[in-house]
């Protein structure tokens, strides 16, 4: 038990949590196995980020983001967090994702217990490149 509550404490990605008695442990975004991860609906911030290696980008750029093996496609509150992430897939390449309007259109979103975003998929016509001049880079 003591090696458990060690994970679930000092895991960086907080990617593991106990229910309330202890008496379980689960993963918090679920990942890659169908379970329910009793995830709320909730209304995302007008934008969320998306960050990803430049080898992505063509099939982004014709498909949207898909979940590929994971249940949900995984995004950022921000974009530091989103460049964070995209950086160790490669050569660096963010995503702005207009998560208020996709909300507004019915797509449903959730927040998983260690603050990220999720849905099932985000189309293309929600999805603009942030450029490396906005960006800062």
């Amino acid at each position: 038990m003591e090696t458990l509550e060690q994970i679930v404490r000092e895991d960086e990605k907080q990617r593991y949590s106990f229910n309330e008695d202890k008496t379980l442990i689960r993963a918090n975004q679920g990942h890659s196995i169908p379970v329910d991860v009793e995830l709320e609906k909730v209304t995302p911030p007008e934008i969320l980020y998306h960050g990803t290696g430049e080898k992505s980008v063509a099939s982004i750029d014709v498909q949207g983001l898909l979940p590929m093996s994971r249940l949900y496609v995984h995004l950022s509150g921000d974009y530091p967090i989103a460049r964070k992430v995209g950086q160790r897939h490669g050569k660096l390449v963010v995503y702005r994702v207009l998560s208020g309007k996709m909300s507004g259109d019915g797509i449903p979103f959730y927040r998983s217990v260690n603050g990220v975003w999720l849905t099932k998929a985000v189309p293309v016509n929600y999805l603009e490149k942030v450029s490396t001049k906005e960006s800062g880079l």
